[in-house]
């Protein structure tokens, strides 16, 4: 039997992945506390008790996208093409085994781009920067014959785009098959 405590947390979880759904598919914007209150099927007085705000929810969530980026440092490769292989090949694991794991991209982006954002959780949520994450790599896969030549941003741009979009179009529609990730993994590759 759960324990109160558990309970609590539960209910806070579905919270936040209603939040997650509503934020994602109406913007934060359009997304009321009814709306999500409703969606777990709670009164919004009681949802209160748990997010004293829906700013508050937000920011919640966009600091689980922030710490959802750590992924580059914990991987050890002898290649850094073996690094994106590796890489892209669990991310799109994981995407499929947590569908949620798509949708925090979205949301993610959202925070970065929209002027709906508060100001405060939009500089949360740019600290996030893939992009630059990646550049050392393939700089180090350019020294050592693996990555394409060109400007190391821009490749990483390149690969990153690519991901946001299958991300992005993932996290819509389960149903579609992903990517093998060699044909992303081509994208930086050196031929």
């Amino acid at each position: 039997m759960e324990t109160r405590k558990e309970q609590k947390e539960r209910r806070r979880q579905e919270i936040i992945y209603a939040a997650l759904e509503l934020f994602v598919s109406k913007g934060y914007a359009a997304t009321k506390v009814t709306d999500i209150a409703k969606r777990v099927n709670m009164s919004t007085g009681l949802l209160f008790h748990y997010f004293e705000s829906k700013e508050k929810l937000y920011e919640e969530l966009v600091r689980m996208g922030l710490e959802g980026t750590a992924y580059p440092a914990g991987q050890a490769c002898e290649h850094a093409i073996d690094f994106f292989i590796q890489f892209t090949t669990q991310l799109f694991v994981y995407m499929q085994q947590q569908p949620v794991m798509a949708k925090m991209f979205v949301l993610m982006a959202e925070a970065q781009r929209n002027e709906g954002t508060p100001a405060h959780i939009r500089e949360i949520a740019m600290q996030v920067n893939t992009i630059e994450q990646f550049v050392p790599i393939v700089e180090w896969g350019q020294r050592e014959g693996t990555i394409r030549d060109g400007d190391p941003k821009v490749i990483s741009n390149a690969f990153w785009c690519s991901i946001q979009g299958i991300a992005e179009r993932y996290a819509t529609n389960q149903e579609i098959d992903l990517p093998q990730a060699e044909w992303l993994v081509d994208i930086v590759r050196k031929k």
